[in-house]
């Protein structure tokens, strides 16, 4: 698997380098003093700290006053051009560098903050389940579920696929998610 995730992010940023390029000065044209990336610390497997980047798409600093908040499906702290990459979820493609540094994995359950993931395992026993696996940036609840999705049946999902992980079921997954992302209403 490690070997199929190196190879595939590779070729994937290579790729992928006109993508970033077009992102990137766009969002210097909308914000020229904002960040491009949003870095953030997140748990991995074995509840391994590492540092997930993304492409920013809400304001800076959107949680200073707040705290930790799940981005909700109107979020206001959500840029317009934040709205387009996430609804086309280009601001993922950074994380093809945590595949490539092995943080992540192609396929795997969502990596979440360390304070959520406290909170989600005191409501669900079996959360803590999730870390016995590499995070990955797709996963069998990315395409069974939407953004809006509970974590309690995103959790299942996630179970359904470290219980069931094979090979082909991670090509499949790949597959699926290129139709998720490609079918509006998975978005909304």
């Amino acid at each position: 698997k490690r070997i199929y995730d190196f190879i595939v992010s590779f070729i994937a940023l290579v790729c992928l380098l006109p993508v970033f390029l077009v992102v990137i000065i766009i969002m210097k044209i909308k914000e020229p003093k904002g960040s491009i990336f949003y870095k953030q610390a997140r748990l991995g497997q074995n509840n391994k700290e590492f540092t997930i980047y993304k492409f920013r798409s809400m304001i800076e600093g959107a949680e200073k006053l707040t705290g930790p908040v799940l981005a909700g499906q109107d979020d206001p702290r959500i840029t317009k051009f934040g709205h387009f990459i996430r609804k086309t979820r280009i601001d993922e493609l950074p994380q093809f560098l945590n595949v490539l540094k092995g943080d992540m994995s192609i396929v795997g359950p969502r990596p979440e903050r360390e304070f959520f993931i406290k909170q989600f395992e005191k409501e669900h026993s079996s959360y803590q389940y999730r870390s016995t696996v590499k995070p990955g940036i797709t996963g069998y609840a990315q395409i069974m579920g939407k953004y809006t999705t509970s974590v309690e049946d995103k959790l299942r999902f996630d179970l359904f696929y470290i219980r069931n992980y094979s090979f082909v079921l991670d090509i499949i997954i790949q597959f699926r998610t290129v139709i998720v992302m490609l079918d509006k209403t998975k978005t909304e």
